[in-house]
């Protein structure tokens, strides 16, 4: 799944085109602890958007995501609390507050999933379906807007399935790889560089 690794499923990076102040720590892989604090839909939207697109107050946040700034404030607080947002020094000057991501990237080990706490199941569960939701938003949004960009990048964008016969060995290995591919694009910004998401989706599939 998504980027980075330590296990085969992660979620929700983008070191091909940091945020302005984006920090300097890449990742933060989830514990227990960290992955409940972190499995509610708008607390991952706000990590999101502090991480793609650098500092923000609560009230700035609420506009885009449809949300009160009360609301905003509320869960950019509770993030704050397990280490995913900070404050923001250089911006922090005025009456509002200003948040920044802690970290550029989560990874996520499926072991949660197995966890003997249900409440950790239950977080890992809601965490995977979220970032699903935006995977398949995000592929929405593309197809309803690709008129707007130019041929090149139409001609260059991707939209493809495959289905293959392996072992779960053989796909960590393909897994691995094609994250030290795309890894190696990292940074790389020439002039006519966009931001560009790829997303990874590998699973088993019973015959029908």
């Amino acid at each position: 799944m998504p980027e980075p690794e330590t296990s085969p499923e992660s979620a929700e990076s983008d070191p091909q085109s940091p945020a302005p102040d984006a920090p300097k720590r890449v990742e933060r892989a989830l514990d227990p602890r960290s992955l409940r604090g972190l499995a509610h839909p708008l607390r991952i939207r706000l990590l999101q958007a502090l991480r793609r697109h650098g500092p923000a107050t609560a009230s700035q946040l609420a506009d885009p995501l449809g949300e009160s700034s009360g609301a905003t404030s509320y869960h950019l607080r509770q993030l704050a609390a397990h280490g995913f947002v900070e404050d923001a020094p250089e911006r922090g000057k005025g009456r509002e507050r200003w948040w920044q991501a802690a970290q550029q990237g989560t990874t996520f080990d499926e072991s949660a999933l197995r966890d003997a706490d249900p409440e950790t199941r239950g977080a890992a569960d809601v965490y995977l379906h979220e970032i699903a939701t935006i995977h398949s938003q995000e592929l929405s949004t593309w197809i309803g807007t690709r008129a707007d960009w130019s041929d090149e990048w139409v001609a260059a964008s991707d939209l493809s399935d495959f289905t293959l016969h392996v072992t779960p060995e053989q796909l960590r290995e393909l897994d691995q790889k094609l994250h030290a591919l795309i890894r190696s694009y990292a940074f790389a910004e020439p002039g006519d560089a966009e931001r560009v998401r790829v997303h990874l989706h590998a699973f088993p599939q019973r015959n029908a």
